[in-house]
């Protein structure tokens, strides 16, 4: 197939993989999906309650034409920041693939549906992992900047031990494509099929996670561009929340 052919075939097929999305990649609200979760998660490290692990990813992109230099991340090339969230079997649970790279890990989640969602307390008995780009929420968990306890310490290794589970849920995704890693090279078409490309690619894995497609190859978790301080302050609530949990574990 010639590289023009396969171009005018790509949006085509990509529009028939993102139009089934939703039965491959569903975030889980219900308390019946979330406890299956949860446990999951549990056997992990014995952190409670965590219903999903968020993390962002950056896919290299050529320099568009048009707002250029929104797309520079702090490793200073283009991209796109890319969420993930996901289970403790490393299923996508949430993508979403269209800011720049610039844009904050931090703000993607605060713009997103499930943050929204979060926000609006839709989920009443779970919480989010993230790392320290992430704002501290009674729903997102973050680890302790300056553990100075044992009990303290103890949470930041759970919690670590917890949330990697993203960080190889990405290895996966750019292992099995390619294209979405660096050492593919870089995807050289406008940013908004880039962002429809990672939605189905997103899809993709899934689907092969479900049915067993091996991985010939699982590369190292990918070298992501640091997001950067994050300055939100924590509420009080989250703070609440923080505490007991050190308490508990």
């Amino acid at each position: 197939m010639s590289q023009g052919a396969l171009s005018r075939a790509i949006p085509a097929v990509l529009n028939g993989i993102i139009r089934i999305s939703a039965r491959y990649i569903r975030f889980p609200y219900d308390a019946v999906n979330q406890a299956n979760i949860k446990a999951q998660f549990a056997e992990i490290a014995g952190f409670p309650n965590v219903i999903g692990a968020i993390d962002c990813t950056h896919i290299a992109i050529k320099a568009p034409s048009e707002g250029e230099y929104a797309y520079v991340n702090r490793k200073h090339f283009h991209s796109l920041n890319v969420q993930i969230i996901c289970d403790a079997q490393m299923r996508l649970t949430n993508i979403v693939a269209r800011w720049p790279g610039s844009t904050h890990d931090s703000f993607v989640l605060t713009n997103s549906s499930v943050g929204n969602r979060l926000e609006a307390v839709r989920v009443c008995d779970g919480w989010l992992i993230g790392d320290s780009g992430y704002a501290l929420r009674p729903w997102l968990l973050t680890p302790l900047a300056n553990p100075l306890t044992v009990r303290e310490q103890r949470y930041n290794n759970i919690h670590a031990r917890t949330r990697s589970v993203v960080e190889r849920a990405i290895g996966q995704l750019k292992s099995r494509w390619r294209c979405l890693d660096r050492s593919g090279g870089m995807l050289l078409y406008h940013p908004e099929k880039v962002c429809r490309i990672v939605q189905a690619c997103g899809v993709l894995h899934n689907i092969a996670h479900r049915h067993g497609v091996p991985l010939r190859e699982v590369m190292a978790r990918p070298d992501d561009p640091d997001p950067g301080p994050n300055n939100a302050q924590p509420n009080a609530e989250a703070i609440r929340t923080w505490q007991q949990l050190i308490a508990r574990i």
